[in-house]
């Protein structure tokens, strides 16, 4: 009987991602089931009772997203308290406003997507030792706050590139150090919105900070969000007015 696998993310090319993520982690039978929503997801899963069983054939993992179109994946969390699945947050965040309330909540285990292919596989791979799979960076973060009693900042400095190449003519594009006195952005959504100010693709932005376009995309959304904006124009008039660029 295939092992039941359950990938609850809104972005297309997340979920492959993390779909291709799953199979080369595990052998044997893997069978898929992907949703874009909390609603397919709930649909999917099937909740008939306080023991959240689905049927006689379970979730054996599930894969989380937080932020979803129609709401927080940490609602959907709270609800499988009583489901017999090995449950994993996969997301952006790093923060202690995310990590933790997970944890509480019932999480066995963090991973952030933006994370290589391979130190995924290698987290989930954990799963059958009985050992939780958590990010190097949200392990880091664990062990600094239960050493220290406060989380260490963000493992990845803020700075953002001190010189990165051109995107038109000669010369560098100077990116200042990132600052985090905007509403709500995290280090790095600022430096996503630097790039994004000064006309870089999503594609270079991704190529520029190391991470998969797709997750730049992410940010971007969030930045949108947080900000109350919705284009490129209106997000660099702030960052502008910010002296970020």
């Amino acid at each position: 009987m295939a092992v039941k696998v359950l990938i609850l993310e809104d972005n297309p090319v997340a979920r492959e991602f993390l779909a291709g993520v799953v199979r080369e982690s595990f052998t044997g039978d893997i069978a898929i089931t992907e949703a874009g929503d909390l609603e397919t997801a709930r649909r999917h899963i099937a909740l008939t009772g306080p023991g959240g069983l689905h049927g006689a054939d379970p979730f054996k993992l599930m894969l989380l997203d937080l932020e979803l179109p129609d709401g927080d994946g940490l609602d959907l969390l709270k609800e499988l308290a009583g489901y017999p699945a090995t449950k994993i947050i996969t997301t952006l965040y790093s923060d202690d406003e995310h990590l933790f309330p997970a944890l509480q909540h019932g999480a066995d285990g963090y991973l952030l997507k933006e994370d290589r292919a391979e130190v995924l596989v290698d987290e989930l791979r954990k799963i059958a030792d009985g050992q939780p799979p958590l990010s190097p960076a949200i392990a880091r973060r664990l062990l600094g706050h239960f050493r220290q009693g406060v989380a260490p900042a963000a493992e990845r400095p803020a700075t953002g590139l001190a010189a990165a190449p051109a995107k038109e003519g000669g010369g560098a594009v100077q990116i200042a150090p990132a600052r985090s006195d905007l509403p709500h952005l995290t280090p790095r959504e600022v430096e996503v919105l630097q790039y994004l100010s000064k006309g870089f693709t999503i594609k270079e932005i991704g190529e520029l900070m190391g991470i998969k376009w797709f997750t730049v995309n992410d940010y971007i959304k969030a930045i949108y969000r947080k900000l109350n904006v919705s284009s490129r124009a209106e997000a660099a008039v702030l960052a502008t007015k910010q002296g970020l660029v």
